[in-house]
């Protein structure tokens, strides 16, 4: 009888959901494992086959888990605010709320389809109120303990979206969500202190299993550097301060730079004589991004300022300054001492500039022609610093500078404060209002949530006020503290928001009282592993951590943090139009005869559609039509092909192409292990034959999954049924039994009918216990060692795996071939390698 995927799979779906075979139990007895995916965000095109590749994985290790005894939390929910949805409205001229409860009613099919084992019970959404409430109340918390703030700052300003993004959310100079232009604006902005927490960030690195490469791209955007502070005294008698890591290097600072926007320019104006072409600049660097104004490579630009100088404190020596956009006002102090004899940026502008470059450092190793690499070597017109090392020579600095009283030591970081607000309507709410009295005030706790009122127009404003700012009757209220009118906050959270938190609110969903009970947070946390993409790692990775270890500090969660373990998955790429190979034939026939050979056919693509063309395989997406639908392939081989693929495609960490004759090929697994049952054996004994194999798969398998290695697992699984088809027809109950618990995690749906069909135990195959394995019986009984003569391989022979070495000589000399070779010759020297080999040399 074959597998009808199409009937089996939905019955068992809809029976694990009516036995609540998935519920994780809040204070169970049992050894708790939670394990947590990034809850996906709903868009309206659905999921492609590369979207369920993070669940089935982690899903493979939550079935393992449950059958080992654990009480397993696998929740999943949904990141449903956020700009695509509202955009979409806007278009549309639909409420985004619909569509995005239309598309959580999609994906939530597709995934049930597959038969991931979430606890569908602990289902949560960021757009629903009774979530928001406590992201509004985290967020009141942060105000009460002066960690979030309002503030006048330069932005990015996203020209499509219209709207504040934060660094992290500005990629290569654009919009990381629309590719559009960033560009700079002033605008009033809540903030949150994530600065506050970075060393604590950093440190608390060491507590967790993180891989190495997630560690250091959480420490590089932190970015902690040790250094120090140094007041410059200028003309104008202010004192200008910079922050430097090498304060060794002063005697060698033969300029300075001030960024742009520093608030010096205005005090100054009155005493510059020069101001047009100052404004004229300030201009042109309000319209790049961060990322243009810092790329290394770009040539640097920048205006002297005419009226004003700064000294030197360690010489007294006048010297220039200067504005240029490479200095950014947000990072240190806005300003910069530049020593161009040991810093290419610094060269590259002092050579523009015709200034004066001067060593300081002796004997380091030459980084580039333009400068020496000052991390080594003896201090040279650096006056009380001459002669001595680099180290001694920051020390002995330091301490003249606060000697002096003109700097400090100090330890900075890149990490900036993070931009909290959004000028758009699809968000939570800010429980704040504004009272001309009594300033920015919380809203009283009683009356979360605050809830998103209902808007006509969703359309952000040009002038960068949320659509929020239109709705009168909700803008105007009362201030808590006096009474008086006031205003509320118009401004939005970021999409980030829900995310920072949202694990937490699983351990206990339907609380209306807190977050979660203290109970069910002190049961379940930390999480034990969480799996995710390494494109979140300087971002959602980054803020949840800093919200729980405020939580942390403020009595609400046991931990310090929030995930004990993370790891992250490979996409699964797709085929890419634009090249050559993946062209129909006659297309490509085409396209080279019309351009004379391949590589100008190639190159012809090349133009059209930039250097992605090169690629044969890429990212799948909707817009370059290789995305492949789910839907279609479970209803055409069924739900557990697609999971066996999925995981059999290649190392789950790194990326894989997609094959449609790869998926085929684990749907003959599925057909070949349901035939098992047609010759089943009714015996609960493994034979002898088979022992050893078993024993090796259940350890091979079980090492596999708790170390991602799932293609390796199924291979060996694979393996073994081709094993167990040559030793003989049939199979016996207890050989299915132990192969049907070794493949459930990845092909649940038919196991569990082969585990019903053939009355293999009490309840389901799910509610089991995993097989257990003699680590004496995975070894081998005999072992096939190679039989040299003169290092060439002559014969193979099947002998003990204990075997000894006279044992094995013997072995081989009585081997027929051997026999032959060696008959009436003179053996001069026998090679023994255990296990492995016998290597005859014979005169």
């Amino acid at each position: 009888m074959k597998y009808d995927h199409r009937s089996i799979e939905p019955k068992w779906q809809k029976k694990w959901e009516e036995k609540g075979a998935f519920h994780a139990e809040n204070g169970s007895p049992k050894e708790k494992f939670y394990a947590l995916i990034e809850f996906p965000y709903p868009s309206g095109a659905g999921l492609h086959v590369g979207h369920p590749r993070p669940y089935i994985g982690l899903d493979v290790v939550a079935r393992k888990r449950r059958l080992q005894g654990y009480n397993v939390l696998y929740p999943i929910g949904w990141d449903a605010f956020g700009l695509p949805a509202e955009n979409y409205a806007i278009k549309n001229h639909v409420h985004p709320e619909g569509i995005t409860r239309e598309n959580i009613a999609r994906y939530k099919r597709q995934i049930q389809s597959l038969g991931i084992s979430f606890d569908w019970s602990r289902e949560i959404a960021t757009i629903d109120p009774e979530y928001y409430k406590w992201t509004q109340w985290i967020f009141l918390q942060l105000y009460k303990h002066g960690l979030a703030y309002k503030k006048e700052m330069n932005v990015n300003w996203c020209t499509s979206c219209k709207c504040v993004l934060a660094n992290e959310e500005v990629v290569n100079g654009v919009c990381e969500r629309c590719g559009s232009e960033v560009v700079h604006k002033v605008k009033s902005q809540w903030m949150l202190k994530i600065t506050e927490y970075a060393q604590r960030l950093i440190d608390d690195l060491d507590k967790v299993d993180y891989p190495e490469r997630v560690r250091l791209q959480q420490k590089n955007w932190i970015g902690r550097s040790t250094g120090a502070e140094v007041d410059f005294d200028t003309s104008a008698g202010d004192k200008l301060k910079i922050y430097t890591t090498r304060p060794d290097t002063l005697y060698g600072a033969t300029y300075m730079v001030i960024s742009p926007e520093h608030p010096y320019i205005e005090k100054w104006a009155d005493k510059l004589d020069n101001m047009g072409e100052i404004r004229e600049y300030q201009a042109q660097a309000a319209r790049k991004s961060d990322f243009e104004r810092t790329e290394v490579a770009k040539e640097k630009t920048g205006v002297k300022l005419l009226g004003v100088t700064a000294v030197n404190p360690v010489n007294d020596k006048e010297i220039p300054i200067f504005i240029s956009d490479y200095v950014l006002v947000s990072y240190g102090t806005g300003a910069i001492m530049a020593v161009p004899a040991h810093d290419d940026r610094d060269w590259d502008f002092a050579k523009k500039f015709n200034l004066p470059i001067i060593e300081v450092v002796k004997g380091g190793e030459v980084q580039s022609a333009a400068f020496t690499d000052c991390e080594t070597g003896i201090m040279v017109n650096s006056g009380i610093l001459d002669g001595l090392s680099v180290e001694d020579a920051k020390v002995k600095i330091t301490e003249f500078l606060e000697e002096k009283g003109i700097g400090h030591a100090k330890v900075n970081y890149k990490l900036r404060d993070w931009v909290f607000s959004r000028q758009r309507y699809w968000g939570e709410p800010i429980p704040m209002v504004y009272c001309e009295k009594c300033g920015w005030q919380p809203i009283d706790e009683s009356e979360l949530p605050l809830r998103l009122p209902q808007v006509d127009s969703y359309e952000p404003t040009d002038t960068g006020e949320s659509p929020l700012a239109k709705m009168t009757d909700w803008v105007n209220t009362t201030c808590p503290h006096c009474g008086g009118p006031a205003k509320r906050e118009t401004d939005t959270m970021p999409q980030w928001a829900g995310s920072s938190w949202y694990f937490l609110r699983y351990m206990d969903p339907s609380n209306d009282k807190a977050l979660a009970s203290k109970e069910a947070l002190e049961y379940w946390s930390p999480v034990d592993w969480y799996n995710g993409g390494m494109e979140h790692t300087t971002l959602h990775l980054l803020y949840s951590r800093f919200w729980h270890k405020f939580l942390y500090d403020i009595g609400v969660v046991p931990t310090p943090e929030p995930y004990g373990k993370r790891t992250s998955h490979g996409m699964i790429l797709g085929l890419n139009p634009h090249n050559l190979q993946n062209l129909p034939s006659s297309e490509q026939k085409k396209l080279i005869e019309e351009h004379g050979s391949q590589e100008k056919a190639q190159a012809a693509l090349r133009e059209q559609f930039g250097e992605m063309a090169d690629h044969p395989i890429v990212k799948m997406s909707k817009s370059l039509n290789n995305v492949v639908n789910p839907d279609d392939l479970v209803e055409e081989l069924g739900a557990d092909t697609v999971r066996l693929y999925e995981m059999f495609i290649g190392d789950f960490e790194k990326s894989a192409p997609w094959s449609t004759a790869g998926v085929k090929g684990c749907r003959r697994l599925a057909d070949r292990y349901w035939a098992l049952q047609d010759n089943l054996i009714d015996s609960e004994d493994i034979r002898p034959e088979l022992e050893t194999s078993l024993h090796k798969a259940i350890k091979k398998v079980g090492e596999d999954i708790e170390t991602l290695k799932f293609n390796t697992a199924i291979a060996t699984l694979m393996a073994l049924i081709n094993e167990i088809g040559q030793k003989g027809k049939g199979i016996t109950r207890g050989e299915l039994k132990i192969f049907t618990l070794l493949l459930n995690p990845f092909a649940p749906h038919i196991t569990e009918e082969v585990w019903e069909a053939c009355a293999l135990g009490e309840g389901m195959a799910c509610q089991q216990s995993w097989p257990e394995y003699d680590e004496q019986k995975t070894k081998d009984s005999t072992v096939e060692i190679v039989v040299q003569i003169k290092g060439k391989v002559r014969s193979r022979i099947n002998v003990p795996a204990d075997i000894s070495k006279e044992d094995a000589l013997a072995a081989a000399k009585a081997d027929e071939k051997i026999a032959a070779e060696i008959a009436g010759k003179e053996i001069v020297k026998e090679i023994y390698v255990p296990g492995k080999l016998v290597n005859l040399v014979i005169k």
